[in-house]
């Protein structure tokens, strides 16, 4: 086999290539946040008490889906740039090692997962009444957590190629799938059982199990991304290593998030079931939101790591100002077209009026700051590229912990549930602020010292 392979990100104008590579990773993103939506709608229609139950999953949901991510981009960051260096030995070596590590740590949390799920959402604030239906949900969910952390990872492989639609279209065939499935077996229709929560939980399994065996054969057969050849323990540490450089704080930075929101659940809990399920509707409305700056995210990680790879320097500042201009303006769009439409979307999740009540002052609160945030998403997306995850993990806790969560508990004291959604405001704008100038600054100089000195220390190391 050729040892080498064409880095695609390399050449050409970065706008157009950046746009190009942006549409069809909108469709995969919106195919990602459709899959929670589509679970969403049906369970809200069995009542507010499964709503409820539904949203205090979401947390867990994005723990496990952040350490699959945080694994990706570590994953993403050094196949990207050892696509960019023409090493395609590298290249199989870091796919097929990572894909062995995203199947241990699959594992790993779903035994955990099982053996403490309810004392887990007890914790939360979950009553009585809810463990049961949440139990229903997450004993099917923790089960198929491979079929969710091996192709998201996968997927993360095929994209550090420079290609984006493949993914992308293989996640909207399994969103229909959902679907399909979803009121068959949540509502019994035809000859399908009635199985609510449980059926939910089935229809999701079912729909990863396809994403996985399809990532599979693009990774095995189409791109040959993976390798037979007997793996030696040395380097296959070597390869986890070199991954987790960036992959371990990555996947802090995303946990930050949920981690956070599992805070805010049970602040917000204590408001009541309909607080509690519009804050998790409004949630959902969040990742809608920022589908277009998501897409735009996971086309910089393989853009700047080919570049950087390849020694095109100027190519990544273009696409850091092209990305951060973006940021600013979409966002700023997307809070003059909720400001009018706040009740009418709430409405879409729910009929309670208390629901819509609550959802549309958050829509008219939180969205002030999506420039902020997506500034931020971008400007970590970058510095994971760089081998600075550190930088990104810095952003992301000052962001949560420090602002956000602090503020949010000052908020509530003061003025109740807007002060909540307040407090996410300040810190989404704050927060971008700063990584806008540090990111400028920190690109600025690497870009200006010698190659050589560039590299992080465990990327010097490579692959041998």
């Amino acid at each position: 086999m050729n040892g080498t392979m064409k880095a695609r990100m390399t050449e050409g104008a970065v706008a157009p290539m950046l746009i190009r590579l942006t549409l069809p990773m909108i469709i995969g993103v919106l195919g990602m946040v459709a899959f929670n939506l589509v679970d969403t709608f049906f369970v809200g229609q069995l009542g507010t008490l499964e709503l409820a139950a539904m949203s205090f999953t979401f947390p867990v949901v994005l723990i496990v889906s952040s350490i699959s991510m945080g694994l990706g981009i570590g994953m993403s960051s050094m196949v990207s740039q050892a696509i960019g260096r023409g090493d395609r030995h590298d290249v199989q070596r870091l796919t097929t090692d990572g894909l062995a590590l995203a199947l241990l740590i699959a594992f790993a949390i779903m035994l955990l997962g099982l053996l403490t799920m309810e004392p887990l959402f007890a914790l939360l604030g979950a009553t009585p009444d809810i463990v049961p239906l949440i139990s229903d949900y997450m004993t099917i969910w923790y089960l198929g957590i491979p079929f969710m952390i091996i192709p998201m990872v996968g997927n993360n492989a095929i994209r550090a190629t420079g290609d984006t639609t493949t993914p992308s279209m293989v996640m909207m065939v399994v969103v229909f799938v959902n679907i399909i499935l979803d009121p068959l077996l949540i509502f019994g229709i035809g000859p399908f059982p009635r199985l609510e929560l449980a059926g939910a939980a089935i229809a999701t399994v079912i729909a990863r199990m396809m994403t996985m065996l399809v990532a599979g054969w693009i990774l095995i057969v189409r791109d040959k991304m993976v390798t037979f050849e007997r793996p030696d323990l040395k380097r296959v540490l070597s390869s986890w290593r070199t991954m987790t450089y960036v992959g371990l704080p990555a996947a802090a930075t995303n946990l930050i998030m949920p981690v956070s929101l599992v805070v805010m659940t049970r602040l917000v809990a204590g408001y009541g079931a309909t607080a509690i399920a519009a804050f998790g509707a409004a949630s959902r409305v969040d990742m809608v939101s920022m589908i277009v700056t998501m897409a735009l995210s996971s086309v910089l990680s393989p853009f700047v790591g080919q570049n950087w790879g390849a020694k095109r320097r100027d190519r990544v500042l273009q696409g850091i100002t092209y990305s951060h201009t973006f940021a600013i303006g979409w966002g700023l769009l997307l809070f003059l077209l909720l400001l009018p439409t706040a009740p009418l979307v709430a409405s879409l999740f729910s009929d309670n009026q208390e629901v819509i009540a609550i959802m549309s002052h958050y829509l008219w609160i939180v969205p002030l700051g999506y420039s902020g945030q997506a500034v931020l998403l971008l400007s970590n997306s970058v510095f994971n590229a760089l081998g600075r995850p550190l930088h990104a993990a810095s952003l992301t806790l000052t962001q949560m912990l420090v602002l956000y969560i602090p503020l949010a508990f000052i908020g509530s004291a003061l003025i109740g549930l807007d002060g909540i959604f307040g407090a996410a405001l300040i810190a989404n704008t704050l927060s971008g602020t700063a990584a806008f100038f540090w990111l400028r600054r920190e690109a600025g100089k690497r870009v200006q010292q010698p190659a050589t000195e560039q590299e992080p220390p465990v990327l010097a190391s490579t692959l041998s």
